[in-house]
């Protein structure tokens, strides 16, 4: 599984001019799988960059948002605060059985949680009535390497294993 690292280098758009795309895939696992095998082979993969093309940001809608959804939202997201607290509160202290601080903590954050979600629904009336996710997708991915480095690149990937490629 890959990990994002993010390190202040120089930015795509300060390199794009000294970089070629040697790729293009319509799935990130492709383009992550190319840039593993250049790496496989020796290839610097640091003078290489995965970018995402065709960016757009998608919101789907995931239901009516009313004053009772957001108070049934609002008490779980309070029960979920207050098992954290009972948990945090009976490894520190000592005093009431456990049982009963849970019981107690999740009973009170699910009351503020339910009324802190109707009030907020409330005020906000009439503005957004609906619950929503938000992503980011794209068209494609362009493996791109620095320009030197462009011929290098290209070979080591022409001698990857087939697997729905589309070169630039």
């Amino acid at each position: 599984m890959a990990q994002l690292r993010t390190t202040r280098n120089a930015t795509p758009a300060e390199t794009s001019s000294r970089r070629r795309t040697i790729a293009s895939y319509s799935d990130y696992r492709d383009a992550e799988r190319a840039v593993d095998w250049l790496s496989d082979q020796g290839f610097a993969v640091e003078r290489g960059a995965i970018i995402g093309t065709g960016l757009r940001a998608v919101e789907q809608v995931t239901g009516r948002m009313t004053v009772g959804r957001a108070a049934l939202v609002g008490a779980g997201e309070g029960t979920l605060i207050g098992a954290l607290i009972a948990l945090l509160f009976g490894l520190f202290f000592s005093g009431p059985d456990f049982g009963e601080l849970l019981l107690y903590s999740l009973v009170v954050g699910a009351s503020f949680g339910a009324m802190a979600g109707a009030i907020v629904q409330a005020i906000a009336g009439s503005g957004r009535n609906f619950a929503s996710t938000m992503s980011v997708a794209t068209d494609h991915y362009e493996v791109q390497v620095d320009e030197d480095a462009a011929a290098e690149a290209t070979r080591i990937l022409d001698a990857m294993p087939a697997r729905d490629v589309a070169r630039a």
